[in-house]
């Protein structure tokens, strides 16, 4: 039977959905466009990288293959080597572009109803929101209450907050109230009960999550985010993928802010890192850990909270690679009969306008020792990803998706 890895690839999204233009994202291509970048020498950083993007072993599981069957484009530098896995590229029929939407129907469980939004004016949130979360939490106030960059909205609060205490609240294009305060100051502890909170009184609204911002520092230009992060969620819908396999009594292991999505149900033993390299570590001490049949369930966020809402080419395209590097740990570290799915759950386009994440296709590239090379094409909802990983593990199978394995 041997073990499933899925391994989300936070963001790296390979090509406009067909519905982007409903979305504002039309044209929008993270991994091609930052290819394209790096060609013409933009993804230049000095002490950080140069060159063309170089990912010769996602591209030996069919990377640039996936992203010009998604496409049309062959993108530069990729798409030459002979592909040792499945690939193909997935099409996400969620109502929305973000991470729940996204993880939740990698796991066999679309989001089938609308979620709740903050519209994009000044103030953001709806006052009995607002007057209920500072009554309740005995708060002196909120700043922010607005859209806004997470990093660019601690610089213009960060101060203020350190003289008022006044928690900075802010949104973005996805269903979520963002929460930023000190964690010295205000208390990390007190920021988590604060979102907590505002996790119950965000319910009725539909609002997919509420996250803790934690931050450190004194003044404007010093001020940076902690790993500290904490992702408040609403529940997964009934029957995904984690919920199978638990039910089934095998071991389950999360990666980074896996439990976070998923509201902690099912969701195992849960493992959390500083980061990208961090999480990869942490995969690699669970790939010699869990059982047969288990389930090894992994997120790399950085390239969307530190690169891709940022707006950062050469950061996006170093991250790529830095993960590259480490995939023949990975592919060392499975055993025989292990299956293993490096996917995303959206896009966030650097080159693109704005700082939100953009409505794209996924790569889908399965691999292992057994594999024959083959190409799984267009997959027409991201639940054929559980499907196949169901079948991989002799689960029931969901209600969603296709497997592409027999």
């Amino acid at each position: 039977m041997g073990r499933a890895l899925l391994i989300v690839l936070d963001s790296v999204g390979c090509g406009g959905a067909e519905d982007a233009a409903a979305y504002g994202d039309d044209g929008a291509d993270t991994l091609g466009h930052i290819a394209e970048a790096c060609a013409r020498g933009e993804g230049d950083r000095e002490g950080l990288r140069r060159g063309p993007l170089s990912l010769p072993h996602l591209d030996r599981l069919g990377l640039g293959r996936a992203m010009a069957a998604s496409t049309g484009r062959k993108p530069p530098g990729l798409g030459e080597s002979e592909p040792i896995g499945h690939w193909g590229y997935g099409v996400e029929t969620s109502l929305g572009k973000d991470t729940p939407s996204g993880h939740w129907e990698i796991a066999g469980a679309p989001v089938r109803f609308e979620w709740g939004y903050f519209p994009k004016k000044i103030p953001a949130f709806p006052a009995g929101l607002t007057e209920a979360l500072i009554r309740e939490a005995r708060l002196p106030g909120i700043l922010g209450d607005k859209h806004a960059s997470g990093t660019e909205v601690i610089e213009e609060f960060g101060e203020e907050h350190l003289r008022t205490l006044k928690p900075i609240c802010y949104t973005s294009a996805d269903s979520v109230l963002q929460i930023a305060a000190h964690e010295e100051a205000f208390g990390l502890d007190r920021l988590y009960d604060l979102c907590r909170i505002a996790r119950r009184l965000c319910d009725p609204l539909k609002v997919g999550r509420v996250i803790a911002r934690p931050f450190v520092g004194r003044r404007a230009g010093d001020f940076a985010r902690t790993p500290r992060r904490k992702d408040f969620a609403i529940p997964p819908p009934p029957g995904n993928l984690f919920e199978r396999a638990a039910k089934a009594g095998r071991d389950i292991v999360s990666v980074g802010k896996i439990g976070d999505i998923f509201a902690h149900s099912h969701t195992g033993r849960e493992v959390k890192g500083a980061d990208n390299m961090a999480h990869v570590d942490l995969a690699l001490e669970a790939l010699a850990s869990v059982a047969d049949g288990g389930l090894i369930f992994v997120n790399l966020v950085d390239f969307d909270t530190e690169y891709g809402h940022r707006r950062d080419v050469s950061g996006y395209a170093a991250c790529l690679e830095a993960f590259d590097r480490r995939l023949p740990e990975i592919i060392a570290a499975m055993r025989p009969d292990d299956y293993g799915v490096v996917t995303a759950d959206h896009g966030n386009d650097p080159t693109w306008r704005g700082f939100d994440h953009t409505r794209e296709h996924v790569p889908i590239l399965g691999f292992g020792a057994g594999v024959k090379p083959a190409p799984i094409g267009r997959r027409n909802t991201l639940a054929d990803i559980a499907q196949t990983l169901s079948k991989k593990l002799r689960l029931p199978p969901g209600r969603d998706g296709e497997s592409w394995i027999s």
